[in-house]
């Protein structure tokens, strides 16, 4: 019941409304003949369960090579289909079999120890927005799948006429920053986009080799491009204290698990508690 109420709350629409541009657009046809060939061996996606698995480790100089190999796949991938957003269902296919084989190759022991620095998304399973702590807050907090899903994909296709640019994340040992760019039409019909980059912080705890927790602090919006907003924000420090409102009404802040089965030097694949992924490279 106060989930109900938090979620029909103007408090929520209004934490709502400051992300509300994070969509990806329609799918195209476009086929990258050479990946498919090159990993044509396997039919369907492997199997994989997130609560299940454990990190592999392994340190085969053997392995080095294959590993570049199927990074050079896997961003090239991301390049020719915009990070996942335009790939046809072959190439998802393909893009799930070449992360679940470096999942399987990981090089690095306690990856979750060693993703401190900035990082860019190059590649997603799912809706970029949802590399954000803000709906991995809220897919938690309904603690139902299914009308989780449902109402991502009303707010995907509601914010479909919206682009969103860069996509990163600066962590350090106890915090997650999510920073996304977006531009937003302003009216429909009328050639105006403000832009701005959604930014949510996030109190970061290593829990495991592969895992953190995490729970929400604050959103806010900055940088837009009509000094005008810009001047209001900085006069208004609209920085949304988000997990105060989740501990206000629901009694306590949602704890958020993330699993990183892989990290090197340049990538790491990290999995939330649907087994989205999201295939970061080092900024």
């Amino acid at each position: 019941m106060k989930l109900q109420l938090f979620v029909s709350s103007p408090a929520f629409a209004l934490l709502l409304a400051s992300s509300n541009a994070f969509s990806p657009g329609s799918r195209t046809r476009a086929l990258l003949l050479s990946t498919r060939d090159a990993v044509a061996s396997n039919e369907a996606p492997s199997d994989y369960d997130i609560t299940k698995r454990e990190v592999s480790v392994t340190y085969d100089d053997d392995d080095e090579e294959i590993r570049d190999a199927l990074k050079r796949e896997l961003l090239l991938l991301s390049s020719v289909t915009n990070r996942g957003e335009y790939a046809s269902s072959e190439e998802r296919d393909i893009v799930i079999d070449i992360v679940t084989q470096l999942e399987a190759l990981n090089p690095t022991a306690d990856p979750a120890s060693n993703c401190v620095g900035e990082w860019d998304l190059c590649l997603s399973s799912t809706q970029f927005f949802r590399s954000s702590p803000f709906f991995q807050t809220i897919r938690v907090a309904v603690n139902n799948r299914d009308m989780a899903e449902n109402g991502f994909d009303i707010h995907d296709r509601a914010t479909s006429a919206s682009r969103v640019g860069r996509v990163r994340q600066v962590i350090t040992d106890t915090e997650l920053a999510s920073e996304v760019e977006l531009e937003v039409g302003m009216m429909p019909g009328f050639p105006l986009m403000m832009g701005g980059t959604v930014v949510t912080k996030a109190a970061l705890r290593i829990c495991g080799p592969e895992l953190w927790e995490t729970q929400i602090l604050t959103t806010e919006v900055k940088g837009s491009n009509l000094p005008i907003f810009n001047q209001i924000m900085d006069d208004m420090q609209l920085s949304l204290p988000v997990g105060d409102v989740y501990s206000g009404i629901l009694g306590e802040v949602p704890v958020v698990p993330m699993k990183t089965f892989y990290v090197d030097e340049g990538i790491r694949i990290t999995r939330d508690v649907d087994d989205n992924f999201f295939v970061f490279s080092r900024a």
